[in-house]
């Protein structure tokens, strides 16, 4: 089991503003990496493989996965603060899908902190693009569901407020002092 307690993990459903606080703190020199499941979409389509959530949920949780574990895996002996655009725990169960024995596994034995930021649905910034095709429902069904799902696999979660990306950068770095 790799323990990495200065691993963060932002979540929540589409259209939130996970990748804008991502980038901001980023911008505010923190270690991030981004959400793999926009890229997984991406080679997905490029290639004209079923692997995205509209077509194949359980390829395109396997795929995600598989990526948020190597990246997991590769920095396991960074010792710096590091925040998640989504993680590992993202897959399990990701579109209602039920979670293949990899990903059972992987989220086991690859803990990120404890706490996880979960960013909680906000109708004035929410948006679609090709890539994020759920509806407004679905954002508030997820937010439910992450709420719920994320206990039950051993993670505390913690509500941003529905504030400026400045506002959800100090709260998060605040949560996450050592």
């Amino acid at each position: 089991m790799i323990e990495k307690p200065n691993f963060f993990v932002l979540t929540g459903g589409p259209g939130v503003g996970k990748t804008t606080l991502i980038r901001h703190l980023q911008g505010l020199g923190e270690l991030v990496v981004e959400e793999t499941a926009r890229a997984v979409i991406r080679d997905q389509l490029a290639r004209g493989e079923p692997g995205v959530p509209w077509i194949d949920p359980a390829l395109f949780a396997n795929l995600t996965a598989e990526r948020d574990i190597a990246i997991f895996d590769g920095m396991a002996n960074e010792t710096r603060r590091v925040f998640f655009d989504r993680g590992i725990v993202d897959s399990y169960g990701a579109n209602g899908t039920t979670p293949s024995a990899r990903i059972v596994e992987a989220v086991r034995t690859r803990r990120y902190n404890s706490r996880v930021f979960v960013l909680p649905p906000w109708r004035e910034i929410y948006e679609t693009d090709d890539e994020r095709r759920q509806d407004w429902a679905e954002a508030e069904r997820t937010f439910e569901i992450i709420q719920a799902r994320l206990p039950m696999l051993g993670y505390r979660p913690v509500v941003l407020p529905k504030a400026s990306v400045e506002a959800r950068a100090a709260f998060v770095l605040d949560r996450a002092a050592p």
